[in-house]
């Protein structure tokens, strides 16, 4: 088995929701994975993440992720009409006394599915698709399940997830591109600029009132990692932090080496036998938005 060592703040919820990413990408892409996290030296904590083969595990997931190709999923009675453009016809069927028109041929950008989490699709919400190479595609739905599970979901407004998940992949592309190396060595120690993401990062995490100003406004932009706010995505997919209280949050850290099955719960604190630290963040409102913030250790064990 290859084995890959990434820095990572225990304290950054984000980035140890990418680490679980990490983990569940390469039982995918690669498999055998388990993973686990290494705080005997303080100021140099580290992921450790094994997998078949003799790849690099980390290395090998940024480069699926940096080939990747969106595509949005939805079922096929899906209406991608907006809000606003749903509201004018029905206005206008009822004023002329007409049935409501039916929607609009489906985009071309949107893959069918016989599977979709929630029972209404918009379009706002659509899960997302990765296809990269000769892989299966890879769904990206946490922010739309309808299961009955927190879902997570931080970002508002007039994004949808599609945009804000383009978006940090052309970052992710350009950094792949640039320092290949380094990004494997460091994925969440390298920052770009962005204009809107999913929140996971609280290195980009802001509020009016926290920095005196709207960045909003003023069009400014903020620096965070674009690999956390990919990868914690797909670790959110099959695991969720506990809900403690109003937009507050715990998860457990382990310090031996798990497959995704046993990671799952245990980073919810799920698996007590397994847990050996746990922390605790809140969700800070940004207008609509909410964005994660930096945890403070719970109950060291």
């Amino acid at each position: 088995m290859a084995e890959s060592r990434i820095p990572v703040d225990l304290f950054n919820p984000g980035q140890v929701f990418a680490c679980l990413g990490f983990l569940e990408a390469a039982e995918v892409l690669l498999g055998e994975a388990e993973g686990g996290f290494d705080w005997s030296e303080p100021g140099d904590v580290r992921f450790v993440l094994r997998a078949s083969g003799e790849a690099d595990p980390v290395a090998e997931v940024l480069r699926f992720v940096a080939k990747a190709q969106l595509r949005r999923t939805a079922p096929a009675n899906h209406d991608d009409r907006s809000p606003k453009e749903k509201k004018h016809a029905a206005d206008e069927a009822k004023k002329y006394g007409r049935p409501m028109p039916p929607p609009p041929p489906m985009p071309t950008d949107v893959e069918v599915t016989d599977f979709f989490p929630e029972p209404v699709s918009d379009r706002m919400s659509l899960p997302i698709r990765l296809h990269s190479g000769d892989f299966r595609p890879i769904d990206l739905t946490h922010w739309a399940d309808g299961s009955g599970r927190d879902r997570l979901k931080l970002y508002a407004g007039n994004r949808s997830a599609f945009d804000i998940a383009e978006e940090m992949l052309g970052c992710l592309v350009r950094l792949h591109a640039a320092e290949q190396n380094g990004l494997a060595a460091s994925p969440f120690g390298v920052t770009s600029e962005m204009g809107g993401s999913f929140n996971f990062d609280p290195r980009g995490a802001w509020t009016a009132l926290d920095v005196g100003y709207s960045l909003n406004d003023q069009k400014h932009r903020v620096d965070a990692s674009p690999v956390v706010e990919l990868l914690a995505a797909w670790g959110l997919e099959n695991a969720r932090p506990r809900e403690i209280g109003l937009r507050r949050y715990r998860y457990a850290v382990w310090d031996t080496s798990l497959p995704p099955m046993l990671a799952r719960p245990t980073v919810a604190g799920a698996l007590d036998v397994l847990v050996k630290r746990s922390f605790v963040f809140r969700l800070s409102l940004s207008g609509k938005n909410k964005v994660m913030t930096y945890a403070e250790e719970d109950t060291p064990r």
